[in-house]
């Protein structure tokens, strides 16, 4: 009588792996999203000096815009005037722009200059315009207005 044969099921490989792969991705995902957004805004460094001195500085006007650039992709813009209260000229000021998903947790942040180095100082008392292109934003994103906060103050001279 002849020995039963055994047939031995050859596993593919590619679909195995692309399978492992795809897990792994869907833990990083899942380990990301878990993560706690920062709580901690004030991520520049910036001196107790310029920390004190935000509370001359006011945002007005503030606005936003959606449209098309020349490639053809959504641009968010926001605009509006910043004013200089206190009684030191301004080399530069940043802010972050907050951008939070339907679920009200943030998802995107970006550090933007509003007062930029190269132009003349911000006044004592004096109040100019920005405009702040977004061209990059998560689609996850709520369409609300962001959240502007001063990230950074330099003083001039």
């Amino acid at each position: 009588m002849a020995a039963p044969v055994s047939i031995r099921k050859k596993v593919p490989i590619v679909p195995s792996v692309v399978c492992i792969i795809v897990a792994i991705g869907l833990v990083a995902a899942l380990v990301y999203l878990r993560k706690p957004a920062p709580k901690n805004e004030d991520e520049s460094g910036a001196s107790p000096e310029a920390r004190a001195y935000v509370r001359n500085l006011a945002l007005s006007d503030v606005g936003m815009k959606a449209a098309e650039n020349f490639m053809k992709q959504q641009v968010v813009e926001i605009d509006g005037k910043i004013t200089n209260n206190g009684p030191r000229p301004l080399q530069s000021v940043d802010v972050y722009c907050l951008f939070y998903g339907i679920d009200g947790r943030e998802i995107y942040r970006e550090r933007v200059p509003i007062v930029r180095f190269q132009g003349s100082p911000l006044t004592s008392h004096e109040t100019r315009g920005f405009r702040l292109p977004f061209d990059n934003l998560p689609g996850s994103w709520n369409q609300a207005m962001p959240k502007l906060v001063i990230a950074h103050i330099a003083f001039a001279g």
